[in-house]
């Protein structure tokens, strides 16, 4: 605890370091989600070249808007309070999703800019860093009642250019979806009928609003292709106690939402994964013989939680859960799960933060001194702004990706595959190529396994390039503050050549 009461003091020092006396006699408590943020940056520009001028530009938030806006709903006039912030603008437009939830504020949206920034920096997407946020509660409300907050919120945002396709572009995130993005996307429409990039105002569309094929499973898939690149280097492995490969390894997700789910089913399906657990709001379910996540996913949709479900035993504290034994522990859903009271008591060595801030900055030093690897958030989750960034090309490109080129790919392997057919003929072989193999090859890739490709070969280079800082500096310690470096020194490099 020690060594958090001294990254603690960092920060009060960033703030205030005149006041850093009264702050030692201060009692130790938990760092709040944006504290937590600025604690990650503060360690890691300890390790950089930037001057002091820089360094609090990349730090601070550039922008925050806050909207009250009525709506008439049910008789009356009901006052509803929204965000967007801007953190950086090195690059435009910006980018972050919008989340609805009860206790969205300022501090939260702002914490999520900036991890933002340093996401897309990280896996050298060309945006900057912004998110919003409206404080609601979607579940108290009918569809016909959500299609007139959300268009109302989209219109305070559009008409001050916090949406459009060259300065802002948001996204989903927590309480809204593919259903808000169309709304968005035609209120902006209906605002600016002459932009033809309209469509590109927001990603996280569906298919036929313009969006991209991949992108609704995109976060969860960048987890499992993140997790396949850590098990592909020994050393890493080592480090975190684990050996092997992906199969059989004992997995608990916190959260069967978007990312959750789709980050569980993947890796079960197709890595040979065991879904030990899974938590939600109502509780957890544990089953050590592995959790069926589709069914488990068609419950929870049937009855509003995990309660009940036959394929495990039902734990009525969830979150205890997160100390229960695993190789793999992926805290999915909400920031701050893993804090100062539970820190001590997780055992999964490997931690993968699939949500945005899962882990606070008291609990990340406390799971780094028990020798935990924590694969950072900033990593992780990129998978969603990855092919949000993809779908954003393709909306300003007008076309959809494969369109020109699969049929030629399929013309060119079947001659390849033709000429080995008649070469196996005349030399008298008899054995041939499977009908299976050839149609396989012979296909050429659509939009979405174009997108896939993509999002691989992001999440595979992000992750050598902090591995790359891990395993090259012995001043660096774990991935995090890795992958900090790596976004920061690109995010300094850009204000440098606008000539800052």
């Amino acid at each position: 605890m020690g060594r958090l009461a001294g990254v603690l003091l960092a920060l009060r020092g960033r703030r205030s370091r005149q006041n850093r006396g009264n702050i030692m006699n201060a009692p130790l408590r938990e760092p709040t989600f944006r504290e937590s943020v600025d604690i990650m940056f503060n360690r890691a520009v300890k390790f950089m070249d930037l001057s002091p001028g820089l360094e609090e530009k990349i730090r601070v938030c550039n922008s925050t808007y806050t909207v009250r806006f009525g709506v008439r709903l049910r008789g009356e006039i009901k006052t509803f309070t929204g965000y967007r912030s801007v953190h950086s603008e090195h690059m435009e437009p910006v980018k972050g999703g919008i989340r609805f939830a009860a206790n969205v504020h300022q501090d939260e949206v702002e914490a999520l800019a900036a991890l933002m920034t340093f996401k897309c920096a990280l896996v050298e997407v060309p945006f900057g860093g912004s998110k919003g946020g409206l404080r609601i509660d979607p579940r108290e409300w009918e569809e016909h009642e959500m299609e007139l907050i959300t268009r109302r919120f989209a219109y305070e945002l559009a008409k001050r250019d916090l949406i459009n396709p060259s300065q802002n572009v948001p996204a989903p995130d927590m309480g809204t979806g593919e259903r808000e993005m169309a709304w968005i996307v035609d209120q902006y429409r209906r605002m600016n009928t002459t932009d033809i990039n309209a469509a590109a105002c927001v990603t996280g569309k569906p298919l036929n609003a313009g969006g991209i094929a991949g992108r609704v499973e995109a976060t969860g898939r960048g987890v499992q292709y993140s997790l396949r690149e850590f098990f592909r280097h020994p050393d890493d492995m080592k480090a975190a106690g684990l050996d092997g490969t992906l199969e059989g390894k004992r997995v608990i997700v916190q959260g069967l939402g978007n990312v959750g789910y789709h980050a569980a089913k993947f890796l079960s399906e197709e890595d040979g994964c065991r879904i030990v657990g899974v938590i939600e709001r109502d509780g957890a379910i544990i089953n050590d013989k592995g959790i069926p996540i589709e069914f488990l996913k068609t419950h929870i949709g049937a009855t509003g939680g995990v309660k009940g479900f036959p394929r495990g035993t039902y734990v009525e504290d969830g979150h205890k859960v997160l100390e229960e034994d695993c190789d793999i522990l992926i805290p999915a859903a909400l920031e701050s799960v893993i804090n100062l009271g539970n820190a001590e008591r997780i055992k999964a060595p490997l931690i993968v933060e699939a949500a945005n801030g899962p882990v606070t900055a008291g609990a990340d030093e406390i799971l780094r001194a028990r020798g935990k690897v924590i694969m950072p958030d900033l990593y992780v989750n990129a998978g969603g702004v990855t092919v949000s960034y993809f779908e954003w090309v393709k909306n300003l490109s007008h076309i959809r990706f494969g369109r020109m080129q699969r049929r030629q790919e399929e013309a060119q392997n079947a001659l390849i595959v033709n000429e080995i057919e008649r070469i196996l003929r005349d030399s008298g072989a008899t054995m041939g190529i499977s009908d299976a193999f050839k149609s396989e090859y012979v296909r050429g890739a659509g939009e979405l396994e174009l997108v896939r490709s993509g999002l691989d070969d992001t999440m595979r280079t992000a992750y050598q390039s902090m591995r790359e800082v891990w395993h090259g500096r012995k001043d660096v310690e774990d991935l995090r503050i890795a992958a900090y470096i790596v976004s920061i020194g690109r995010v300094a490099a850009s204000y440098r050549s606008k000539g800052l």
